[in-house]
């Protein structure tokens, strides 16, 4: 069979010779019929025609490699499934720009392909198929494989190249050592031992498995940035004014150290007892890990042995939990912290974090929950009975049960023969603790409750502000705040409001019920030494002695007095100041107008003002000194009018209260309106006992964290009142007081005081200072469920010859009634 040439060749086109083509012989019909199988669609016979260099444009190249195609020479003349063209063109590659000069013919029947042949045939395939792919949608790259993940990790990519050399290295042995079973040249079982080859070559080959297990272990390993909440956080301390400790607040008793500050005889205590070999150790114990994890598969929990380095991973980022692969993961820690941080730095950590018993973590809280003192004063006896308790407080604990202090006892000893045994401890030293060292049969370190939640309230405020201390970093714990608070006057003070508030409800239980007691003690130099701030905080969270609630009444004209003999007084408008001293007269009658240069003082309702004396009694005229001294309140409304009431405020701040507390100006400010709580009443006054200097009060002498002293911004004294005239207005009072109580001191002590009264009779007040001492207290009615609004006191709080606020006074600074 013949075939046409597709087409003649361009006459003007230059050619190349082409290779001779192969013509096939014709067969005969049987042969034929034999050889041509029936066409299938998918049986194509590619026609391979060699490539003619021409000058063709690049169009023409591009149209004949487009029209490229196999020529299926058997088949009949069907419609191809593919393409749609009929004929033996259905699958045709021929290139339309090499064309076969006309006339000639050329053989379908196979031939040998060339290797020029399979370049161009490669060449096409390779472009088909990235057409092809450029018009499919791009997919997702596939997910790298393990190893390629392994390799791409810089820290394990050193010990995979390290191990594939040792594979290939180990390969040929590897093959010798291959078994061969049943074993030639033996007989009965020997046939099935391996040989002494292959025994060494597992035992090696288990070794460098576990080796490579163990490298890949630790190098996966990481150590937490975070730690355990409980094993950082701290508490903070407070102390009474002699050191002793007052409260304490958080929820963990801890707090940190620094090695320096623990004695070595305590650092070796704990090593002797935990870990000698702590120094020279990689920070695990295999023989302590071993046993740990025999006794696991054996009775199913792990047991002691671990190193120092081991307990603090396991307290700071691990859990209590006795499983192996707690242990292992504690290992793996413990062999990289070994490698981070020095021996000291762990050692120091281990020390802080520790759980000790009695609530207290640390050696530091631990000393002074068994002992009552700080860790650098302990001894190597007392150090060895707290490195006891790391095996378990539970069990070592002598004041638990006589079994505990046996326990103890016998741990004790061992640790100190134990210090002397690694050089730490001379025969000596040992020789002299022969008695058990015992510890407190109680904590000391107090928790908050009753009053002393209102001095801690007080003086964490303060430490916060003068220290400039944050809420947050507050609340992390690890100060120790050294207050202003005597205990004895406290105690003193806490009891005579207890008993006064106690004998009110047995009197008058409906109107006692609302009764409110507010009381404090300041010295002149601004401590306040002691406070009542209500019968107990969790049940009355507002400290009565720093409430701004109720007006100060007529214990307030001290300031009034002050600020006139600073100030002097001016009665015209125009007219000059006249200096006033204590023998300045006044009107002391009762309901006596309140004038200004232009006439009497009308209030908004269009009513004359006027002051009232206790009792409406009229003196007639009298000094200002002699009216202070008896309490006579007409003079210094009129006084206040004449100095300036913006100059009787101005003065009342300076010595002490607060500006948000002082009234309005009208003539009722010279009477009390202002509210002052009852710490800034007796700051006021003892402003007067300082001889004119205020200092502000405050409740905090130092704060340490961690032992470290922090900056405090203490409060400076500056003058608020000249000398002569703090001097003039503690003798008026000194004088009020020994005309009340004639009898209630000695002459020679210092002791100056006055009542107060309101116009309602909504507080009661009585204020003075003894032995430069000032104290304040407060009786009043409010009704929390209702309102804020202070109500009649009803009786609650005595007569004048029988004050309940003066007796409250007086059995504070231990005075006779």
């Amino acid at each position: 069979m013949q075939l046409k040439a597709l087409g003649p060749i361009q006459p003007n086109r230059p050619t190349q010779p082409v290779e001779p083509i192969e013509v096939i012989e014709p067969m005969e019909p049987a042969e034929t019929a034999k050889a041509i199988k029936p066409y299938r669609p998918e049986e194509t016979v590619q026609l391979r025609v060699p490539i003619q260099r021409t000058a063709a444009t690049e169009n023409e190249r591009s149209r004949a490699t487009d029209t490229a195609g196999i020529l299926d020479a058997f088949g009949t003349p069907e419609k191809s499934e593919t393409s749609g063209i009929s004929g033996i063109y259905a699958a045709s590659e021929v290139n339309a720009a090499d064309r076969i000069p006309g006339g000639e013919t050329i053989s379908l029947a196979p031939r040998p392909e060339t290797r020029a042949s399979r370049r161009a045939r490669g060449a096409r395939n390779k472009s088909n198929s990235e057409n092809a792919d450029a018009s499919r949608p791009s997919r997702k790259a596939p997910r790298p494989s393990l190893r390629a993940r392994l390799a791409a990790d810089p820290r394990l990519a050193v010990v995979l190249g390290v191990l594939a050399t040792l594979a290939a290295r180990a390969a040929p042995y590897a093959r010798r050592m291959k078994p061969e079973y049943p074993r030639p040249g033996r007989t009965g079982w020997r046939r099935w031992l391996p040989s002494w080859r292959q025994w060494i070559g597992g035992a090696f080959a288990g070794i460098g498995l576990s080796g490579c297990f163990l490298v890949v272990a630790y190098a996966a390993t990481d150590i937490p940035d975070n730690l355990n909440s409980y094993a950082t956080q701290q508490d903070n301390v407070y102390f009474w004014a002699d050191g002793t400790p007052m409260a304490r607040t958080g929820w963990v008793q801890r707090q940190e150290m620094p090695l320096e500050d623990i004695p070595e005889d305590v650092r070796w205590a704990v090593l002797a007892a935990e870990n000698a070999s702590f120094y020279s150790d990689p920070g695990i114990s295999v023989k302590g890990i071993s046993r740990a994890v025999l006794r696991t598969f054996g009775q199913g929990d792990t047991q002691g042995g671990s190193t120092i380095t081991q307990q603090y991973v396991k307290n700071v980022y691990l859990n209590q939990d006795q499983t192996v692969r707690r242990k292992f993961t504690e290992a793996m820690m413990a062999l990289k912290l070994d490698n981070r941080m020095s021996k000291d730095e762990i050692l120091e950590a281990y020390l802080n974090t520790s759980w000790f018993g009695r609530g207290t973590y640390g050696i530091q809280r631990a000393a002074q929950a068994y002992y009552g003192k700080d860790v650098g004063e302990l001894n190597a006896s007392e150090a060895a009975f707290l490195a006891a308790l790391l095996k378990g407080a539970g069990l070592y604990d002598p004041t638990l049960s006589q079994t505990n202090r046996d326990r103890a006892v016998e741990r004790w000893s061992w640790t100190l023969d134990r210090m002397v045994a690694i050089g730490r401890l001379s025969p000596e030293e040992r020789a002299g603790y022969k008695k058990f060292p015992e510890p407190l049969k109680n904590n000391p370190l107090y928790s908050t409750g009753e009053q002393s939640d209102y001095l801690v309230e007080l003086a964490s405020q303060y430490a916060k502000k003068a220290a400039k201390i944050s809420d947050k970093q507050f609340d992390l714990g690890g100060y120790q705040i050294y207050t202003t608070f005597e205990k004895d006057r406290e105690r003193r003070l806490t009891d005579v409001v207890t008993d006064a508030r106690k004998k009110a409800l047995e009197d008058d239980p409906k109107t006692a019920k609302t009764a409110h007691y507010g009381a404090a003690s300041v010295a002149a130099d601004g401590r306040i030494l002691a406070v009542y701030g209500g019968p107990d905080y969790r049940k009355q969270g507002f400290n009565e002695s720093n409430a701004t609630t109720v007006p100060a009444g007529t214990a307030f004209t001290p300031f009034v007095y002050a600020a006139g003999l600073e100030h002097g007084v001016r009665t015209a408008r125009d007219g000059a100041t006249t200096p006033v001293t204590g023998e300045s007269l006044y009107n002391g009658d009762d309901d006596v107008p309140v004038t200004t240069p232009e006439g009497p003082y009308w209030d908004r309702s269009g009513r004359k003002v006027a002051a009232s004396n206790d009792g409406d009694r009229s003196y007639g005229q009298i000094s200002l000194h002699r009216a202070m001294a008896l309490s006579v309140n007409t003079p210094f409304m009129q006084l206040g009018m004449d100095t300036g009431l913006d100059k009787v405020r101005s003065t009342a701040v300076a010595a002490g209260l607060l500006p948000s507390s002082i009234g309005a100006r009208v003539p009722a400010l010279s009477m009390g309106s202002s509210t002052p709580s009852a710490i800034r009443m007796a700051s006021g006054y003892a402003t007067f006992a300082a001889e004119g200097r205020h200092t502000e009060p405050y409740s905090v002498l130092r704060i340490t964290h961690n032992g470290t002293k922090l900056p405090l911004d203490a409060p400076q004294s500056r003058r608020a009142v000249g000398a002569d005239v703090a001097e003039e207005v503690t003798s008026a009072l000194t004088e009020s007081f020994r005309t009340a109580h004639p009898d209630a001191a000695p002459l020679s002590e210092k002791v100056a005081g006055k009542a107060g009264t309101t116009e309602k009779d909504t507080a009661a007040w009585y204020v003075g200072t003894h032995e430069s001492v000032s104290t304040a207290v407060v009786v009043y009615r409010i009704d929390l469920a209702k309102s804020l609004e202070p109500l009649p006191l009803k009786g609650i709080a005595g007569t004048a010859d029988d004050s309940v606020p003066y007796g409250i006074w007086s059995g504070a600074l231990g005075l006779a009634g």
